[in-house]
């Protein structure tokens, strides 16, 4: 059940990249390379969320926290 909430989470960070990406257009065109750098930062710390030794609950708080941001960053940069 908890994989499910986390899923509808990760979900909803499309229509969240969408809307702030309609709503600061002006700001999107000079911090393009900002934006890049969240979303392959968030990539990188996504994937060493799973490869570190913490508790379970922490390591997919971490992942989808991550993949969270790298979604929106993207669907932002893009």
């Amino acid at each position: 059940m908890e994989w499910l909430f986390t899923l509808v989470g990760v979900i909803l960070a499309i229509p969240t990249g969408y809307i702030l990406k309609i709503l600061t257009s002006d700001e999107i065109k000079y911090g393009r390379f900002y934006f890049k750098s969240i979303a392959i930062a968030s990539v990188i710390f996504a994937i060493l969320s799973i490869l570190l030794p913490l508790d379970a609950v922490l390591k997919k708080s971490l992942f989808f926290g991550f993949l969270f941001m790298a979604i929106v960053s993207f669907i932002s940069w893009k």
